[in-house]
């Protein structure tokens, strides 16, 4: 996949690949994911040690550890009657966290001021919301 690479039109592969790659990072949209990966790339940890360490629910890191397990992200390996958790990719999962750290840096507090996608967010963008009133329109129009 090469997101990037800037070459004019977008080809059906080239928009798949974003979807992919869109995956992924809602693999990392969650703060509590973040916090868990960020404290992974410290070395291998078990449920138990990592909701000490978060203070988080046992069922939500089990949760969060699940999806990022799912996404190719954390591995496991049984260790006794426990799993312990590890970075799938450590030095790939770091680089992305910093370069997010430094897109931040540039970006300031806009992406958390954004309208759509920021801490008061309703994460729909408007134009989707209206393209789905529409549809309800229409569809709710054509059966009257």
């Amino acid at each position: 996949m090469a997101m990037t690479e800037v070459d004019g039109d977008v080809t059906a592969r080239e928009s798949e690949a974003m979807v992919v790659a869109a995956c992924l990072f809602h693999g990392f949209s969650d703060p509590s994911r973040l916090a868990i990966l960020q404290h992974l790339a410290l070395g291998e940890h078990r449920v138990v040690d990592l909701t000490g360490h978060l203070g988080l629910a046992q069922s939500t890191v089990s949760k969060h550890l699940a999806c990022l397990r799912d996404c190719g992200l954390v591995e496991s390996r049984p260790q006794g009657r426990a799993s312990v958790f590890s970075l799938s990719h450590p030095e790939a999962t770091l680089a992305v966290l910093a370069a997010a750290e430094q897109l931040l840096a540039l970006t300031g507090d806009a992406v958390a001021l954004c309208p759509v996608y920021g801490v008061d967010g309703s994460a729909v963008h408007p134009a989707e919301a209206a393209a789905a009133s529409s549809t309800t329109t229409a569809a709710s129009g054509a059966t009257s």
